[in-house]
């Protein structure tokens, strides 16, 4: 129990944001937060990561707590530099907070009585037949 709430909590990486079917299953499952570390390089980060994480939030109806990594690494094929961002995003897709630029963090009060309503208001759980 969080908070009085029960909550269950899915998990992916980074590179699985691009696969919406395994949010979905992750929803189906019964999570309500779904947890993202991840390493988005700067070239994708900077077009793709915001998108596509509330497009999974708004889908599956979930919060999304995105941990992103930031900064230049050595890497055995030369130095990668990672987007960072981290993002905490409602069922609604509306973003909660996001770290600015650089190392920091961000954080947000997760409401499970609005996910609930988005849900009841909405039902796309009982819709979904794939």
């Amino acid at each position: 129990m969080w908070w009085g709430v029960d909550v269950k909590f899915g998990c992916s990486i980074c590179y699985d944001i691009r696969f919406a079917e395994l949010y979905r299953q992750l929803a189906d499952a019964g999570s309500r937060v779904i947890v993202v570390p991840a390493a988005f390089t700067l070239q994708t980060g900077k077009d793709h990561w915001e998108v596509l994480l509330r497009a999974r939030a708004i889908e599956t109806q979930t919060f999304i707590v995105a941990a992103a990594q930031t900064g230049s690494f050595e890497q055995p094929d030369g130095i990668r530099t990672t987007w960072g961002h981290s993002m905490i995003v409602d069922p609604w897709g509306c973003i909660l907070a996001q770290a600015a630029d650089g190392v920091g963090w961000a954080t947000a009060r997760l409401d499970f009585d609005r996910q609930d309503r988005i849900r009841a208001n909405l039902p796309v759980h009982q819709h979904h037949v794939l």
